[in-house]
């Protein structure tokens, strides 16, 4: 069984580095884009190139339909975090670094991202890490045990503000309720947007839920946020004029 595993994560890592390096080039593919993400075809850098094919096998978690046992992974017991979307990974690698008794999990399509964050872990010592590159939705249906998590983190996802575009949102009843099911009776969702239209649509969407309680909400400018670092689509967010909303909802036993 080991063999064959290997072997799996091998031929998946192959296939992720393989497709990062033709994007990187401007090889058009067909992926699925019914989803809340486009993946996005950026250049990647002789440094990122090198981190997918050299640091992938000590951060990386290849997707399948098992799910994942964690403590061996991690090779201990401790409180899992997951973030969503974690664009290059710098506040993600801060987060690891400053909490070191949690373990945490990004997931991101964005290969030049994934590369940066491997780099920064590296550079950083952090052992508390693993990345994901897959659907963020698909990885918490099969891979994550139901009510292993104690935080999910979703910061400033795609707000497809064109209303045609506004089923693509990741915020939806759906997502909330996987989300519910995946954390621990005390885990909570933390989320972050810079667009006004999306936080009337999550304030919405999470009144309708009967699984999250709202234990804190934030509108600020940039100088409150709720327990988490600032990110790169914030401070962009800022120098176009946004305000920034946080929140913490807390899983209802």
């Amino acid at each position: 069984m080991a063999g064959k595993n290997q072997s799996h994560r091998v031929s998946s890592r192959h296939e992720f580095v393989t497709w990062a390096m033709n994007a990187s080039q401007g090889e058009a593919r067909t992926w699925r884009t019914v989803r809340s993400f486009v993946r996005r075809a950026g250049r990647l850098t002789i440094s990122q190139q090198r981190a997918l094919k050299e640091l992938w096998p000590s951060y990386g978690i290849e997707f399948d339909s098992q799910q994942l046992d964690l403590d061996t992974i991690f090779g201990r017991r401790a409180p899992r975090v997951i973030e969503i979307g974690f664009g290059n990974g710098d506040t993600l690698v801060q987060q690891a670094h400053d909490n070191r008794e949690a373990d945490y999990i990004g997931i991101e399509v964005h290969a030049p991202g994934v590369g940066h964050c491997l780099l920064a872990a590296q550079n950083g010592g952090i052992t508390n890490l693993r990345l994901i590159a897959h659907d963020a939705i698909e990885v918490l249906e099969q891979q994550i045990v139901p009510a292993s998590l104690q935080r999910i983190n979703l910061y400033f996802p795609d707000p497809w503000p064109k209303k045609r575009h506004h089923k693509r949102r990741i915020v939806q009843p759906p997502f909330l309720d996987l989300c519910a099911d995946r954390l621990d009776a005390g885990g909570a969702l933390h989320i972050a947007t810079d667009w006004a239209n999306y936080a009337e649509h999550i304030d919405a969407v999470l009144a309708e839920s009967h699984r999250f309680g709202c234990t804190e909400r934030r509108e600020h400018a940039g100088n409150n946020a709720l327990d988490r670092p600032t990110t790169k689509f914030e401070r962009r967010g800022l120098r176009q004029g946004h305000r920034i909303w946080d929140w913490r909802v807390q899983r209802i036993a």
